[in-house]
């Protein structure tokens, strides 16, 4: 019987040797879960937050695995070829994992995952230079959710305020933020200071792979895609 694939020893020489170990248990870590589910998911994802994930992870612990970081390592384990995947089709999987993406393994059903994966968002504050979804000004006058101590810093910020009996007023009409362009430094910090989010952390799915089939989601892909990636 001809020795199995997922048992041969990986060596990524190109690195340096305490990041190549870590890498290689990467690697075998992958390998060696893949025997244990009956689904491979590649997913993407945008404004990415670390704990929201955790708790996404950890509520699916159960069923299924997550694994995120370097997308070439990732493809090692899978296999970047007919002549090294490690189960058949996985090639095709390999070569999906690009740009912001990850990999879930499950036995939950593709109905579930579907709708666990569609529904799935998360609002959080917007970070520094990513694109506001709309644009928030402020009118001149009191700014009474703001107690006087916050002064100094918001006008640290750029805003043109001042005390006025104790309250903290706006001088004149001010952009925090225009829709369609980065948000900078001081306005990020504003925007979080007025309780206003502008991100959404949300995965989508890519492909699906399973002993039985593959299936892309992603719109505008098709097989001819995964062949010439």
């Amino acid at each position: 019987m001809p020795k199995s694939k997922r048992d041969r020893a990986v060596t990524l020489s190109k690195t340096k040797k305490k990041g190549r170990e870590h890498k290689e248990l990467i690697v075998n870590s992958i390998r060696e879960t893949v025997e244990n589910y009956n689904s491979i998911y590649v997913f993407s994802f945008e404004n990415m937050r670390n704990l929201k994930f955790k708790e996404f992870r950890d509520q699916l612990k159960p069923t299924s695995r997550f694994f995120l970081g370097s997308n070439k390592v990732m493809q090692v384990a899978l296999g970047r070829s007919v002549a090294d995947e490690i189960r058949p089709g996985l090639y095709k999987v390999s070569k999906l994992l690009r740009g912001d993406t990850g990999l879930f393994l499950t036995n939950m059903s593709k109905e579930e995952v579907e709708s666990l994966f569609n529904k799935y968002e998360e609002y959080d504050f917007a970070r520094t230079g990513s694109t506001a979804t709309e644009k928030v000004e402020l009118s001149s006058g009191p700014l009474e959710q703001f107690t006087h101590e916050m002064e100094p810093l918001l006008r640290k910020q750029g805003m043109p305020v001042r005390l006025n009996k104790g309250v903290v007023e706006l001088v004149s009409d001010f952009v925090v933020c225009e829709e369609g362009k980065p948000i900078s430094p001081e306005s990020a910090r504003i925007l979080r200071l007025l309780g206003i989010k502008m991100a959404t952390f949300k995965l989508h799915l890519i492909c699906r792979w399973s002993p039985e089939d593959f299936e892309l989601y992603r719109e505008g892909l098709d097989e001819s895609d995964v062949e010439s990636a």
